[in-house]
């Protein structure tokens, strides 16, 4: 190492320009979650308008929580703390700049597109293709500013939240292109290039892994620099984060199948899935005590300092999540979970426990340091803590037992044999009042998210007239001469000599190697990622039998397609699932449960998460035509009791039928074999609609309805799960 020692001054520019838009988005993004969760109590907000309906908005919120609010807390982390691990600038100031205003353009993009209908309807990934190239353009100028920072660094060692950092960017950038592979149709719409069983196992592979690699490594890293900082203690155990960084990242992106249990996913592919995360257990509770154990000593100072009373909750809920994680990914026990609240309690315990907490912590921490003043005010910090925990407690109580109740009900049977809540409505009437707990609950939790940004706001206007250059210095890094240290083992026995290479191992000596090399550190765990996905995926798409054709399932028509098209821009599945488990309970209630080859030429896939309505992959010639018109005219006029919102306008906008061949032809190039329709899309989706209107006339409907939305959309609910009843159907 060279002994010039060099001075240089840090970027907290950018830092400060995240901090603000982390605290900014909170706002709007729980504000949105607010909403939505009133309109499940009161459907009648959404005031008819088809931009505020349930399905519309809620990718929004999503979107907004995670890429929004933790994505701008993640950067505002990544670039304070790496400048300071590494000794260096970041490599340029003008990717710094252009990483946080085209970040905030997409965000921006999302809050336009989404309420409008332009979606993928994949979760977590519901920006249509154009958003999907930006973001992996931002990502790839994030990355070369975040590596080449760490090329020029004066720090030889490379500190444990760094390789978190790493493995986010790699990861990310992998998840993210792959689960976007898509084939534009126009600027605001898209197929994916997978169908069905495949579409859903990638999209899961991307869901779980978006909260591993986006959700959670990088707010561990985040947990490593500051929590010390804070506490002013070093982190407990040094051996303890390498096994809880290598654990991590190789068994957290197996497990995503886990969410397909009893579905028409290979059981292979969801025991795998169940099977690593069962063993994260192990690894998530080892970072959870590193975290904690980091306290010690400095447990006095949990009383009076808000900053670590944010942090022990954020790790406190970071364990519970990831205890809560592996028993949700236990067959038996998803049987009663999923499509329940229960997963929504989840989520929401590590979203606003895990991520919200440790933002919050980190933004208390952060700004008397990057606006160079004190904090405006510790009292409503404290204030904002003290709110914040009892509206997650009080939010998460009333939706986990909302889960119970819904999953207990759904399997009930009475002395008979039969359901004893036949009617899905009967659920929905029992759950309201945790519903309206719900609110409060968020609304409490909301209340300190804005107590937060205006001590924020505060904080800044306190700041000086001009910030001062935060400065330091370092000697300059001279070239890696491969140093590794030395395992010497005296040759007595093979005894010995055994015991002298796990004592090696075990003091991960060879992993200090690594640590002074981190682009071998990049490319093993890119590797680790590539070769377990690959082990995924290889069997999912290569083998036959894993999706067995059913000769009685055909494409779509075109009516039926552009139909689907409105069922997925509305945000339908937001609420209802189409995949009937083979589970007693469900196949009373539903029908036959649902097989792989149905879903041949689904693109996107359509299974859903939850169920605030019920399934509908049965729902084909359940009901007549104009049952449908009426429902989603008024749902309240088929089901006095319902939540669900009016979707009025579907009668009223006209049907693009000149935008129909396009996504025929689209569908074709994809290998759907449409044969005529695709010479005759448009003619063969206006003759259906004209039968499909005459059937609601004859019924006692009203007229002119055949160039209308509601027309396609009644063709494709009426052409749901109904192929395999056909004359013939067999495998």
């Amino acid at each position: 190492m060279s002994s010039e020692v060099e001075k240089f001054e840090y970027d907290d520019a950018v830092v400060r320009k995240f901090a603000f838009a982390t605290a900014f988005w909170g706002v709007v993004a729980t504000l949105v979650g607010l909403l939505l969760a009133l309109m499940l109590v009161l459907p009648e907000v959404s005031l008819g308008l088809p931009e505020l309906t349930f399905g519309r908005l809620r990718p929004l919120h999503t979107n907004a929580a995670i890429f929004a609010f933790a994505g701008n807390a993640i950067f505002a982390a990544i670039y304070y703390s790496s400048q300071r691990l590494l000794k260096a600038r970041m490599l340029s100031d003008a990717l710094s700049n252009f990483h946080f205003w085209a970040w905030q353009a997409i965000i921006v993009a999302a809050a336009l597109t989404l309420p409008f209908g332009i979606t993928q309807s994949k979760e977590y990934a519901e920006l249509e293709w154009p958003i999907d190239i930006a973001i992996a353009v931002v990502w790839v100028a994030f990355a070369v500013n975040f590596f080449g920072t760490i090329a020029r660094r004066r720090e030889r060692h490379i500190y444990v939240a760094i390789w978190f950092y790493m493995a986010t960017i790699i990861t990310v950038a992998i998840l993210h292109i792959v689960n976007n592979l898509a084939l534009p149709v126009s600027p605001t719409k898209s197929y994916s290039l997978y169908a069905g069983v495949q579409d859903a196992f990638i999209q899961w592979w991307y869901g779980h892994n978006a909260v591993a690699f986006f959700l959670t490594t990088p707010f561990l890293g985040l947990m490593y620099y500051f929590l010390p900082k804070a506490a002013n203690r070093p982190v407990y155990s040094y051996r303890l984060s390498i096994l809880h960084f290598w654990s991590l990242v190789f068994l957290y992106i197996w497990a995503g199948p886990h969410h397909l249990h009893y579905t028409a996913l290979p059981e292979w592919a969801s025991t795998l899935g169940m099977l690593f995360s069962v063993m994260l257990w192990m690894p998530s509770w080892g970072g959870m005590i590193n975290g904690l154990l980091t306290l010690r000593g400095a447990w006095h100072r949990v009383a009076e300092d808000p900053v670590l009373k944010f942090f022990v909750v954020g790790i406190t809920f970071y364990g519970m999540a990831t205890f809560e994680g592996p028993l949700l990914s236990i067959k038996s026990v998803n049987a009663l979970s999923h499509y329940t609240d229960w997963t929504i309690a989840h989520v929401h315990s590590g979203a606003l426990g895990w991520n919200g907490f440790m933002t919050f912590g980190m933004l208390y921490w952060l700004a008397p340091r990057i606006f160079q003043t004190k904090l405006w005010s510790r009292k409503l910090a404290e204030v904002h803590f003290w709110i914040g925990t009892f509206g997650i407690l009080v939010y998460i109580v009333a939706i986990y037992a909302a889960g119970a109740t819904q999953g207990l009900m759904w399997r009930a049977f009475d002395a008979t044999g039969r359901l004893a809540y036949p009617d899905f409505i009967e659920t929905v009437v029992r759950i309201l009042p945790m519903y309206w707990v719900r609110v409060a609950g968020g609304l409490l939790f909301v209340t300190g998210v804005v107590l937060g940004f205006i001590n924020m706001v505060m904080t800044w206007r306190q700041r000086p007239a001009k910030y001062e250059a935060v400065m330091d210095e370092a000697p300059a890094l001279g070239p890696y001469t491969g140093f590794t240290p030395k395992l010497v083992i005296p040759r007595h026995s093979q005894m010995t000599d055994t015991g002298h290479r796990l004592a090696y191992l075990v003091k991960a000596q060879w992993h200090r190697v690594w640590e002074r090399q981190p682009f071998k550190l990049a490319v093993w765990a890119g590797m680790d990622v590539v070769v377990a996905s690959a082990f995924e995926m290889i069997p999912t798409f290569l083998i036959r039998s894993n999706v067995p054709t059913i000769a009685s399932v055909k494409p779509y028509t075109p009516l039926e397609l552009v139909g689907r098209d409105i069922y997925v821009a509305e945000g339908c599945y937001n609420c209802h699932s189409q995949m009937v488990r083979p589970i007693r309970a469900e196949t009373e209630r539903y029908g036959e449960y649902s097989k792989p080859g149905e879903f041949i030429y689904d693109r996107p896939f359509q299974w859903g998460s939850r169920r605030i309505g019920p399934d509908l992959h049965r729902v084909g010639g359940k009901y007549p035509d104009l049952w449908h018109v009426r429902h989603m005219e008024n749902p309240r006029s088929t089901t006095p009791q319902s939540i669900m919102p009016p979707y009025a306008w579907l009668q009223h906008d006209d049907l693009d039928f000149s935008s129909i061949q396009p996504r025929v032809d689209a569908m074709a190039m994809l290998g759907v074999p449409y044969g005529q329709a695709v010479l005759h899309a448009e003619a063969m989706a206006r003759e259906q609609s004209r039968e499909v209107a005459g059937r609601i006339v004859s019924q006692g409907g009203p007229r002119h309805l055949e160039h209308k939305k509601i027309i396609a959309l009644v063709a494709y609910l009426q052409r749901l799960g109904t192929d395999i009843k056909k004359q013939g159907s067999g495998s």
